[in-house]
């Protein structure tokens, strides 16, 4: 690993807000749906909390499940699904009034292991691999960019199902049509579901695609995939200013980390741990000249590698890159995220 990092060339991106996410058109295209039910001051509740502004299809998908079950929305997709409604749906149904922890912190509610700071969880599926479904946000000022797919008991992967809760749940229907255990019955229930859900979303003028046309326009903007996959965006200029590539591929950096976690003594750790600091030098250098994304992608790679050992590190480089970029509110999620981070205890609302 010899000489400095160089800038990526990338093709010109549109127009970009101060914090590199292209305003969405999403927020325009909602003041044309038809209202959800949810009141004002339950919106204002979520984002008070959260420090997000929710997207309209969390709320009309609270509609239509307490259509399905109006005694508890909540759990209106376990039994067909075996998914439950979680994150901002607890605070609709009131689940937070009634909390066993005197002060939960909204942002590790249902923070899963793997969850970057972009990530908020609002479905969870199966305790054995921990699968859950959340809105990817790539700014905290701005509607999530798709709904993502995480499994924590194996591994960091976000996988993108769409860009809103109606396709990612639409979407994971049809995978569990093509099981081949279900009873006629299970069967029957999951094409009701699926009638209900798909009339519901058109109704809306929700797109029910895996892959929306926005989503394909972030795509153009992502600058890396990083180890989860699903991509960051920063803003890039005319001349290229705002991401350099790390000196290493994936796997050499996969490696690298490989080499620390499992270094047999401290001696060992502290000359496996070489390469890294090497590479914090070089995003000294990119931060200098502006090339804030060169040291997210590290701090994120490290974070989904997932070991302790990192935690330092990203600690030195995530909120660093956060507030370079504008991100401030995902550099307090980290911090926090770091300080109890397990594959236990993420209901923030039960007692610990």
């Amino acid at each position: 690993m010899t000489g400095r990092a160089k800038r990526k060339t990338k093709p010109s991106q549109e127009s970009c807000s101060a914090n590199g996410q292209t305003k969405k058109s999403r927020a325009d295209e909602s003041k044309a749906l038809p209202s959800s039910r949810v009141n004002p001051q339950q919106r204002d509740e979520l984002a008070q909390l959260y420090g997000f502004h929710m997207p309209e299809d969390l709320y009309h998908f609270w509609d239509f499940c307490k259509e399905l079950s109006p005694d508890n929305p909540c759990g209106a997709l376990k039994d067909t699904l075996g998914l439950q409604l979680i994150g901002p749906f607890d605070i609709l149904a009131g689940a937070h009034r009634n909390s066993k922890n005197p002060q939960p912190n909204f942002h590790l509610h249902w923070r899963y292991f793997y969850d970057p700071p972009e990530f908020q969880t609002v479905l969870k599926g199966s305790e054995d691999t921990q699968h859950h479904m959340g809105y990817y946000r790539d700014t905290p000022d701005s509607l999530p960019s798709f709904v993502g797919e995480n499994q924590a008991k194996k591994g960091c992967n976000i996988t993108q199902m769409g860009d809103n809760i109606f396709a990612a749940v639409h979407l994971y229907l049809l995978r569990k049509k093509k099981e081949r255990n279900s009873t006629r019955a299970e069967e029957t229930a999951l094409e009701s579901l699926e009638s209900k859900l798909r009339e519901k979303a058109e109704t809306l003028r929700f797109s029910l695609e895996q892959k929306t046309k926005s989503m394909k326009e972030r795509d153009r903007k992502v600058v890396t995939k990083t180890f989860h996959g699903a991509g960051i965006v920063v803003p890039v200029d005319k001349n290229d200013v705002g991401y350099r590539e790390l000196p290493e591929t994936d796997a050499g950096l996969k490696k690298i980390c490989k080499a620390i976690a499992e270094a047999r003594n401290d001696e060992e750790r502290v000359k496996a741990f070489g390469p890294i600091q090497e590479m914090i030098t070089f995003v000294q250098f990119a931060n200098d000249e502006c090339d804030y994304g060169m040291g997210y992608e590290l701090g994120i790679d490290l974070f989904c590698y997932g070991s302790h050992y990192f935690h330092k590190v990203v600690k030195q480089l995530l909120p660093m890159a956060y507030s370079l970029l504008k991100r401030n509110l995902f550099g307090e999620i980290l911090e926090s995220h770091l300080t109890s981070r397990s594959h236990d205890n993420l209901d923030q609302l039960s007692a610990h």
